[in-house]
């Protein structure tokens, strides 16, 4: 952690408790941290300034929305220099939901959700024909056994 950043306990408890349910009214987060709900107000309004907290975030199950296929694609580009100019169209992409550039066989390693075989077919077909893109391999996932936050303390506060 930057020892420049004026980050307690309490706002490593206060981050934890949000992390694992963000709609967490502040009145509910100050009675498990024992402070005020203002104070955890005026935390969170530092943690943001920080740029600590970036954003609240939804959980969704996007099975029940009807995209039943989730994936991850390594992509190879033809160059590295390549990277941003690709990466700005894989935002033109809504399948693609996250995308991280890495060390190792992949230069791009992203995670894409579709309907089905057929709109994954589709889906990569246009990720294939990107300018810079070189190939790509997919991994289907067949089950997300993992899915949390990271936790700065355990369920006593320790």
């Amino acid at each position: 952690m930057d020892k420049n950043l004026d980050i307690d306990n309490v706002d490593l408890k206060i981050i934890s408790l949000l992390n694992e349910d963000a709609k967490t009214p502040y009145t509910e987060i100050a009675k498990k941290v024992f402070v005020s709900s203002g104070t955890v107000h005026v935390r969170m309004r530092k943690l943001e300034d920080l740029g600590i907290v970036k954003s609240a975030t939804l959980n969704i199950d996007f099975s029940k929305l009807g995209y039943d296929i989730s994936a991850f694609l390594g992509i190879y580009l033809e160059k590295s220099s390549l990277y941003d100019a690709v990466i700005e169209n894989l935002k033109q992409i809504p399948e693609v939901i996250n995308a991280y550039y890495t060390t190792g066989n992949y230069s791009i390693f992203a995670k894409i959700i579709c309907k089905d075989t057929n709109h994954l077919r589709t889906v990569l077909d246009n990720i294939q024909k990107v300018d810079g893109i070189d190939r790509t391999e997919t991994l289907i996932v067949l089950e997300e056994s993992i899915n949390r936050p990271i936790q700065f303390f355990d369920k006593t506060g320790k």
